[in-house]
C-alpha cells in the first residue's frame, strides 16, 4: 500500500499509528472535559451534559471566582518560594553527593549507593509516621519549611544523572587544579559544578514539575490556609457533601496551564540532559 506522499504502509504500521492515536485521545480526553466545563455557569453545568459545549467560551466568571476564593495569588507565591529554595538546595546537595561518590573511593561507598537504590523501592506512604515525627520535632510542622526540607533530598534518579555527566569530566582537570594548590571544595565550585550545568538544567526542570504537582506533602504538613499551594488550593471547591465541578475545572486549568507551558518550552533540555549523559 502506498500513501499520498509515496510512503509505504504496512499492516503493522497502521496498527502502530492506531495505537498511538488512541493513546493521544486518552491523554487529551480529561483536559478537553475541563475546558468544556470551566466556562459553564453552575446552572448550565447542572442542566447539561459534561460533554456538551458551553453556551459561551467568553464566560470567565469561574476563573474570577477561583482567583478570589482560593487566593491563587498567594498560592502561586507559596509554591514559587518552595520551588526556588528547595531546588537550589537540592542541586547543591545533589552535586556534592555526586562529586563525593563519583570522585573518591572510601569504605562503604557501595553501601551508600545501594542504600540510595534500596530507598527508592520503599513506598513513601510507609515512612510517613517517622517523617511526620521528625518534622514535628524540628518544629517545621505547619510552616513552609516543612515542604522545603522534604524536597531537599537527592533522589536516585538525580544521582545517576549527575554521575553520568561526572564520569565524562576528565580527572586530569582535578589533578591539575590540585597541583595548583586548589582545595577540594574549590575544585567542586570552579570545575565540577560549572561542568555539570547541562545535568543541573535537567534536574531543575524535573524537580520544579515534581514540587509544583505535589499535593501530598503540603496537604499533610502545611494545613494552615495561608500556607496553601496551588495543588492544595483545589480543596476550596470540594467538601464531603459536594464538589463545585465548574469551579474545580477552572481552577485545574489555571494551575495546569503554567506547568504545561514550562514543560513544552524546556522538554528538549530534559531529554537532552538524560540522553547526553548516557551516551557520552
Amino acid at each position: 500500500m502506498v500513501g499520498l506522499t509515496g510512503a509505504k504502509f504496512s499492516p503493522f504500521s497502521v496498527v502502530k499509528h492506531a495505537i498511538l492515536w488512541i493513546a493521544v485521545a486518552m491523554i487529551l480526553f480529561p483536559p478537553s472535559i475541563l475546558v468544556l466545563n470551566a466556562f459553564k455557569s453552575k446552572t448550565e453545568f447542572s442542566q447539561t451534559s459534561v460533554f456538551k459545549l458551553p453556551a459561551s467560551f467568553l464566560n470567565f466568571d469561574n476563573f474570577g471566582t477561583v482567583m478570589t476564593r482560593a487566593h491563587l495569588d498567594r498560592a502561586y507565591l507559596n509554591t514559587l518560594t518552595i520551588i526556588v529554595v528547595a531546588v537550589i538546595g537540592n542541586v547543591l546537595l545533589g552535586t556534592m553527593v555526586a562529586y563525593i561518590l563519583g570522585r573518591f573511593d572510601f569504605k562503604l561507598k557501595k553501601t551508600v549507593m545501594g542504600a540510595y537504590i534500596a530507598v527508592s523501592f520503599v513506598p513513601t506512604i510507609t515512612t510517613q509516621v517517622a517523617t511526620f515525627t521528625v518534622v514535628h520535632n524540628l518544629h517545621l510542622y505547619n510552616t513552609i519549611w516543612a515542604s522545603i526540607v522534604l524536597h531537599l533530598g537527592t533522589s536516585v534518579l538525580q544521582l545517576f544523572i549527575y554521575l553520568q555527566f561526572l564520569h565524562n569530566i576528565p580527572r586530569e582537570l582535578d589533578e591539575a587544579a590540585m597541583m595548583e594548590g586548589a582545595s577540594l571544595f574549590r575544585i567542586y565550585r570552579t570545575i565540577i559544578f560549572p561542568l555539570l550545568t547541562p545535568a543541573t538544567a535537567t534536574i531543575v526542570i524535573i524537580k520544579t514539575i515534581d514540587i509544583y504537582n505535589d499535593m501530598f506533602i503540603p496537604y499533610l504538613y502545611m494545613p494552615a490556609q495561608k500556607l496553601a499551594v496551588v495543588s492544595t488550593s483545589l480543596m476550596n471547591f470540594s467538601s464531603e457533601r459536594s464538589t463545585e465541578w465548574e469551579l474545580m475545572s477552572a481552577a485545574i486549568l489555571m494551575i495546569m496551564v503554567p506547568i504545561v507551558v514550562i514543560y513544552l518550552f524546556f522538554q528538549r533540555y530534559v531529554f537532552a540532559g538524560i540522553v547526553n549523559g548516557a551516551v557520552k
